[in-house]
């Protein structure tokens, strides 16, 4: 039994007796002897063979492992497209919240940049005698200053981004 199921084990692994054997520091004939009933391996090495095969010691001894058929090759196969489709559907919803966050911020860029324009800076007008009121209108200024100048290139990155979100397709 220990024999059948290391054969069918390492089969089901897609493991050679060469691969197996290098993986346990022995020789191929040494695998080659345990598969045909010669010999058995010493319980060290019996840990080391369930390791090597990912399987628990009891199923190596006890249980019997049954080979891969056809059928089962299919069920996975399916398993692979389904677990493919929802991969790409993963990246399709992916894009488009990408792409909603760059329209509503650049949508955001521009509400600013009008409001910018249409306030014309009335912070100009404003007594700055008030300490208070200086420090607003300088951090107004500051804002409006550094806004007017890096949303053209943010705008740019946005529409960029969309672009290349879109074109990755």
């Amino acid at each position: 039994m220990l024999s059948e199921n290391i054969k069918a084990i390492r089969k089901s692994k897609g493991l050679s007796q060469e691969e197996l054997a290098i993986k346990l520091n022995v020789v191929r004939q040494t695998i080659s002897k345990w598969e045909q009933g010669l010999s058995v391996p010493d319980s060290n090495m019996l840990i080391s063979l369930s390791e090597a095969l990912d399987t628990p010691v009891s199923v190596l001894l006890g249980e019997i492992v049954e080979q891969a058929e056809v059928n089962d090759l299919k069920v996975i196969s399916e398993k692979l497209e389904i677990i493919n489709l929802q991969l790409t559907l993963s990246r399709k919803a992916k894009r488009k919240k990408l792409t909603i966050f760059f329209s509503l911020l650049a949508v955001v860029i521009i509400a600013i940049f009008a409001l910018v324009i249409k306030l014309d800076s009335p912070y100009f007008g404003w007594d700055y005698s008030d300490p208070e009121r200086a420090v607003v209108g300088v951090l107004l200024h500051a804002f409006e200053w550094f806004f007017v100048r890096l949303s053209p290139v943010a705008l740019s990155g946005i529409i960029l981004g969309i672009y290349l979100i879109w074109k990755k397709k």
